[in-house]
Order: structure tokens, then sequence, then C-alpha cells
């Protein structure tokens, strides 16, 4: 099946124009995955099930005018996805691994996109700069990121996450380790995941 026939298939609306740069997004990364394990979703069901899908929702809570972060980009997902359907996104790819933030740019480029691709550590990122929201997928459990970025908090006013079905017992655990203190955790988004047995979940994190 082809891209388009993929979206048609799961009932997900895409105009021309995007399904072919998400097309061409797909066989960039691919091509670049034969060299570097980037991503283990290699196949148009598999990207549109699970990494369109959890870019779309994420996009739905992020806003036209705020700088987003998005932390571990790996090979684009969230982040190039969804500076794809949005391309206004105020967005920067962070990737501290030299080999995969090279892959990225190389990606960035040959899909002429105007996003900033940044290899360093997240934290010192946001210590320098400082982001109105950071984003991120299958990066760290809730201890680290919460280590990450609490001694940071006023350089970024949340994070938003997506998380799978066990992410109440990363909470459990932050809790324990009294990473929870003077911190708010919203669920803004709870959908079903081909592959997950219960939902997954977008979290935004805010530091009190």
């Amino acid at each position: 099946m082809t891209l388009q026939e993929t979206l048609a298939a799961h009932a997900v609306e895409a105009d021309a124009l995007t399904t072919d740069r998400l097309d061409a997004y797909c066989q960039v990364l691919w091509e670049w995955n034969s060299r570097i394990n980037l991503t283990r979703h290699t196949n148009y069901e598999s990207f549109v099930t699970r990494d369109l899908r959890d870019s779309r929702q994420l996009l739905r809570h992020l806003k036209s005018q705020e700088s987003v972060l998005d932390i571990g980009s790996g090979g684009g997902v969230p982040g190039i996805v969804m500076a794809i359907l949005q391309p206004g996104l105020r967005i920067s790819l962070c990737e501290s691994t030299q080999k995969k933030a090279a892959a990225l740019e190389a990606i960035v480029n040959h899909l002429k996109l105007q996003v900033p691709v940044l290899a360093q550590r997240a934290e010192d990122i946001v210590r320098l700069r400082g982001f109105d929201t950071i984003t991120a997928r299958a990066v760290a459990p809730l201890t680290k990121l919460l280590t990450w970025f609490r001694p940071h908090r006023n350089h970024v006013k949340r994070l938003v996450l997506i998380k799978g079905p066990n992410w109440t017992a990363e909470r459990d655990t932050a809790e324990e380790a009294g990473l929870l203190r003077r911190t708010r955790i919203d669920i803004l988004d709870s959908y079903g995941t081909t592959g997950h047995d219960g939902d997954s979940v977008i979290l935004q994190i805010r530091f009190t």
C-alpha cells in the first residue's frame, strides 16, 4: 500500500502536499535507517498508526506562537512530523548523539525544512536559551526528565510528553524519589495506539 492508501484506510485526512512531504520524509528516514538505527517503524502502516498518530495528537496541544524544543528527536518523531503538519511551528530538534544529529540534519536539509538541529544535551540548551515547551516521546522515564529539567524551571514553562499506558508507574517512582514536589502533572489527552493494550497519554508537566 502507498502512504495515501494507508492514510485513507485509517481515515486520516491530509492534503496532497502534506502527503507528499510525509512520504518524502518516510523515504529519506528509511534510507538513513539502513545505515544507522533511527526507527523501528519502517513501513507505512506503523508510521501512520504510531508515528503520525502520536505527532498529530501532540500537535493539538501546542500553540503556534510558542517556542518548542523536541528532545531526543532520533529519527524526527514527533519533531519533524509536526513541522511538516504545521509549517509555521517554531520547533527545534535536540539530539545529543552526534551520529543521529547528523542524520537529522541531513533529513531536515533534504526536506527543506526551516528546523534547527541542536547536537547538545537538552539541559544545556534549555539553560542557555530557554523555551516555552519541551516535547518528548520515548526518551526517558519521568524520574530522569524531572531530574534534568527541574533545575532549569525558570527557563522552560512546561513539558508536554507522549507516554504509554505504564506512565503511572513512572509517576509513582518519581513521587517516591521526591521529584513531584512543586510539580503539577496533568493529562491533556488519552487515546488508543496500535500495539498497546492500554491508552497512550499526553502529559503536561509544570513546575510551580
